[in-house]
């Protein structure tokens, strides 16, 4: 699944790991998703989507 992930964290200015840390998840975890490796669970998403006060759906694009 293609997503917004890297843009909106280069917009915020943080490292993969500063994201990390806030969602509570690894760094490679955060790489994962950002290169497609990995979709997150829904509980997760909803926790990105929050953390970015974004619908899921302005995160999260269909390929």
């Amino acid at each position: 699944m293609k997503n917004r992930l890297k843009v909106l964290r280069a917009e915020r200015d943080w490292s993969q790991q500063d994201l990390a840390d806030r969602l509570a998840v690894s760094r490679q975890s955060v790489n994962a998703i950002e290169t497609g490796k990995y979709d997150p669970s829904l509980p997760l998403a909803f926790r990105i989507a929050d953390l970015f006060d974004l619908a899921i759906e302005a995160i999260f694009l269909r390929d």
